[in-house]
């Protein structure tokens, strides 16, 4: 089910920048590729790379193909419904829920996805590579892997009262 991004309001966050050359016959040829995450703090959370030759053209295509892109993540109050390792390339995330007050214990790409879609306390840890990409890619297949204890009781075709 595709989510509608005209009917959330959503703050766009550039994680990285980089600057990709590619050598040509008189040269070289620059352009940059971004990372950005749009979220509305609310539980929706879409995130994509966008590229072109210029840096606010990059932007601008990353926080279209973001807005296209976005999934709903299950809160419980601040925190994620349980804790969940996610793997994406060779980039790992273990994110744990934590108590009220404890905040968003993560790295700066991680934590600029999370405080998106509306964590407000979380632990994490990142194993195996710092690689901006793989661990916001890695992060949101956790996110988009947590389930609910409704939607679980559901599959299982049980009342959440015998749960």
């Amino acid at each position: 089910m595709r989510i509608d991004p005209t009917q959330l309001t959503l703050a766009d966050r550039v994680i990285a920048i980089n600057r990709v050359a590619k050598v040509v016959k008189g040269g070289k040829r620059f352009s940059f590729n971004c990372l950005v995450v749009v979220g509305d703090g609310a539980g929706h959370v879409g995130v994509a790379t966008g590229k072109a030759r210029e840096i606010q053209a990059a932007i601008a295509k990353a926080v279209n193909r973001a807005k296209k892109e976005l999934i709903f993540v299950p809160l419980v109050g601040t925190t994620i419904p349980h804790e969940i390792t996610s793997i994406f390339g060779a980039g790992k995330i273990f994110m744990k829920p934590a108590a009220p007050g404890t905040g968003v214990v993560a790295g700066g790409s991680v934590r600029a996805v999370l405080e998106s879609v509306g964590v407000k306390d979380i632990l994490t840890k990142s194993l195996g590579s710092n690689n901006h990409f793989n661990l916001v890619y890695a992060t949101m297949k956790g996110l988009g892997d947590l389930r609910s204890k409704e939607s679980v009781a559901k599959l299982r075709n049980k009342e959440l009262s015998e749960v």
